[in-house]
């Protein structure tokens, strides 16, 4: 082999090792790149990722009253969906009895459906401000079912956060607001309680700081693998036990999720954990935030994330003595700091 020849090879043999140092190069950023969305897809869904929860040796909500709310809803008033209008009547007097023992101001808001008569019930707090807070649970069930998680336990829930409001009057105007038909087959349309409550905010200019939608609270389990999710790639973020509450909000939402997240680890040991995500993922629209973020307003789901881990979910084994109360009253502890912490910010 001549000079000429070798000089030769040895120039393609460089220029195929630059070839593949930059072939190495270009896969390394790739894979450096996929890295850093999946960090930034963690921090999305996860954040904030570190808070520690305020020692309490006096816990302020009774895990007995959860139960006693629950069980009259799911028990007593039981069926409540939009074809037993007796017992829906029934519960929201209840509701509305619950709400005038604490300091708040309470009315409904009747509506009609297909010549039926239905109707929301409303306690309101605070001063008369032009922007508020609102936090809503739907009261009616899915067919002829107890519905003690889906949502005697939501219900429940706010009812509690009746009282904590009027130990405390918040400095921004709040309303708790119990929703009817909620479920099938009124579920996205306009017969739904929350969107009649959300339109009439909307056509009265009312500005909403936040909605937050209580949509089944009470169902917990410590068995490994209770936990089921919508996207199977997120049980790398996620823990596969059903034992925290979870806040769920769309994209543009991710500062409301944030604040409310930290807010409610803060308030109680209870794990918290939330999710940003578009509103295709199935089950993130799925409840009464829905009818506000179509009007407009920023809103989350407080949830223990429903079918993905109560397997009781429209059955009619979804019954009271299934449900974990005492956990239930760190949820309503959690949300009034989140909507305590939300009323104070200027």
């Amino acid at each position: 082999m001549g000079q000429r020849e070798s000089i030769f090879l040895e120039a393609e043999w460089q220029s195929q090792r630059s070839a593949q140092r930059r072939i190495i190069k270009f896969m390394l950023l790739i894979v450096l790149i996929f890295l850093l969305l999946l960090i930034v897809l963690w921090f999305w869904t996860t954040q904030p990722l570190f808070s520690s929860p305020v020692p309490s040796s006096e816990r302020t909500v009774e895990a007995t009253r959860l139960e006693a709310h629950v069980r009259k809803l799911s028990v007593e008033l039981t069926p409540r969906d939009e074809s037993h209008i007796e017992n829906l009547d029934h519960a929201a007097a209840y509701i509305k009895n619950e709400f005038s023992q604490t300091t708040a101001s309470v009315s409904e808001q009747p509506y009609r459906v297909q010549g039926m008569s239905y109707r929301n019930v409303i306690a309101e707090f605070g001063p008369d401000s032009q922007e508020r807070i609102v936090v809503g649970a739907h009261y009616d069930t899915a067919g002829p079912l107890p519905g003690a998680d889906d949502n005697a336990s939501g219900v429940a829930g706010l009812i509690e956060l009746a009282r904590l409001l009027a130990r405390r009057p918040p400095l921004l105007r709040v309303e708790l607001v119990a929703y009817s038909l909620e479920e099938p087959p009124y579920f996205r349309t306009s017969g739904m309680g929350s969107s009649v409550h959300a339109e009439y905010l909307r056509k009265q200019n009312i500005r909403v700081r936040a909605m937050f939608s209580l949509e089944m609270i009470g169902y917990f389990s410590d068995t490994p693998n209770s936990q089921r999710f919508p996207v199977p790639f997120l049980s790398a973020f996620y823990p596969s036990t059903g034992n925290y509450i979870g806040v769920v909000g769309r994209l543009s939402d991710w500062s409301l999720v944030r604040r409310t997240k930290a807010s409610m680890l803060k308030a109680s040991p209870l794990p918290v954990y939330s999710i940003n995500a578009p509103s295709f993922v199935p089950g993130v629209d799925f409840s009464d935030q829905l009818n506000y973020w179509r009007a407009g307003y920023s809103a989350a789901m407080i949830t223990d994330t429903a079918f993905y881990r109560n397997v009781n979910y429209h059955t009619a084994q979804d019954t009271a003595e299934k449900l974990d109360y005492k956990r239930m009253a760190l949820v309503v502890e959690g949300v009034y700091a989140a909507v305590t912490d939300l009323a104070e910010q200027q």
